[in-house]
């Protein structure tokens, strides 16, 4: 199994939609589909904000991992955020994430980008051990933080 990623393009919406509603579902997100549309539209249309990459083959892919890109002074310049990752719970365990959060970091370096985020659910010990087995590390000075505007 190959976690090969392709950049989501603008055709790409309505396979979208059904990965990331099943996600949102799966995690609790309360988003309709007409707000979940409009957040996703403009990354498929290329905003300089952030992309989306489908992971697996394009005509059933197997997931999808969306970043939204920052500037960060304390990590010397752009970096990005993973907004959300989903595996099909059909394929999960196969080292498909694993994969994506192996190669990913790689290519966003050679971009230019300096840092990579995630947040993760307290709970979510098996996400953490993903996350922690991929280089990522809690940051236990500090807390993600949110005000909906």
């Amino acid at each position: 199994m190959t976690a090969a990623l392709r950049l989501a393009r603008p055709d790409d919406l309505d396979r979208l939609m059904a990965l990331v509603a099943a996600f949102h579902s799966e995690s609790g997100i309360a988003q309709d589909d007409e707000k979940r549309r409009n957040a996703l539209a403009p990354l498929l249309d290329g905003i300089p904000h952030g992309c989306i990459y489908l992971i697996g083959p394009g005509r059933a892919p197997l997931g999808y991992v969306i970043l939204t890109f920052g500037w960060s002074v304390e990590f010397g310049g752009m970096d990005a955020f993973v907004d959300e990752i989903y595996i099909r719970p059909a394929v999960r365990g196969r080292g498909i994430a694993t994969e994506v959060l192996h190669d990913l970091p790689k290519a966003l370096a050679e971009a230019g980008l300096t840092a990579l985020h995630l947040e993760v659910d307290r709970t979510n010990e098996t996400a953490q051990k993903l996350y922690l087995r991929s280089g990522f590390k809690p940051r236990d000075r500090y807390m993600l933080m949110s005000k909906s505007l």
